[in-house]
């Protein structure tokens, strides 16, 4: 049974081409537009990673980041952040 990977990312260009490099690795990709999104397709199974853009419409990666830990079945899911971000702040609140 592949692991299944959860791309959030407003890009729709940047979500394809990430979902194109893990569904050729073998993984299962479930993808979000913005955190709102994600969070709904958050229902229960198992989802293995979660890489997610920091600047989104609607709820951005911070934001998902803590929303998803006070889910108990995703609280110890590992999320990774993809972003072309680079200010110092950004990065010290994504490692928060």
């Amino acid at each position: 049974m592949a692991k299944t990977i959860m791309i959030v990312d407003d890009s729709a260009s940047l979500r394809q081409v990430v979902g194109i490099a893990l569904r050729g690795a073998g993984y299962d990709v479930i993808e979000g537009c913005d955190g709102v999104d994600a969070l709904k397709k958050l229902t229960g199974q198992k989802v293995h990673m979660i890489i997610s853009d920091v600047n989104m419409p609607n709820m951005d990666g911070i934001s998902l980041v803590k929303a998803v830990k006070q889910l108990p079945a995703y609280k110890f899911t590992p999320i990774v952040m993809l972003t072309t971000e680079s200010a110092g702040g950004k990065k010290a609140e994504g490692q928060a």
